[in-house]
């Protein structure tokens, strides 16, 4: 293949879940359509320049606040944490929420080279302080990365005198349980509610 059609596959590559058919795929896609290809260069060029994060909870956000934190009906004594952006839209996605956010900025990681420090628990530990808040709500990936953040957040926030809580986790609707693992189960069991 030639150069041009080499360094753009290369880059389509390096995206998440895009391997060398998905690719090719694109890129031929972006050469028969020129308008479209211009347009998609458009919106990822000016990408950085409109989105940042917010300056209250660390979304995604276009202004200094994020829709959510700019929302004065959203619940303020509630705080869901999260540890990266996107993943707030899949719980607006349920409607089942209506406090506010804030992200962490990823998940302790010692393998990775990730601490407790390079998270974005101080800001979390002042809007408790400062903002009335009530509860804390844990939203983090159930795996060890996940818990070793709560522990960390757990540790800060006790003292802080706010209830802290974590979302259920279990076996997702529509899975057999024999294809889920002994600390989905037993998380399942910890998690029920009265019918």
């Amino acid at each position: 293949m030639i150069a041009p059609l080499e360094e753009l596959l290369a880059a389509l590559t390096r995206l998440p879940a895009i391997g060398r058919r998905s690719a090719e795929r694109i890129a031929f896609y972006l050469l028969a359509k020129p308008d479209h290809a211009a347009r998609l260069a458009e919106v990822i060029g000016a990408l950085h320049e409109r989105i940042h994060t917010c300056d209250r909870c660390g979304n995604f956000a276009e202004r200094d606040l994020c829709p959510i934190c700019a929302d004065p009906q959203r619940e303020a004594s509630a705080l869901c944490v999260v540890a990266r952006p996107w993943e707030i839209g899949h719980i607006e996605r349920t409607g089942e929420y209506r406090g506010l956010y804030h992200v962490l900025g990823g998940l302790v990681s010692p393998s990775s080279g990730v601490e407790a420090e390079d998270l974005s628990v101080d800001p979390l530990l002042a809007r408790v302080a400062n903002e009335g808040v009530q509860e804390i709500i844990l939203a983090l990936e159930p795996r060890l990365e996940g818990e070793l953040t709560a522990m960390h957040l757990l540790r800060k926030l006790k003292p802080l005198g706010v209830r802290v809580t974590q979302i259920a986790q279990g076996v997702p609707a529509g899975r057999d349980l024999e294809s889920a693992d002994e600390i989905t189960l037993g998380r399942a069991f910890r998690g029920r509610v009265p019918l």
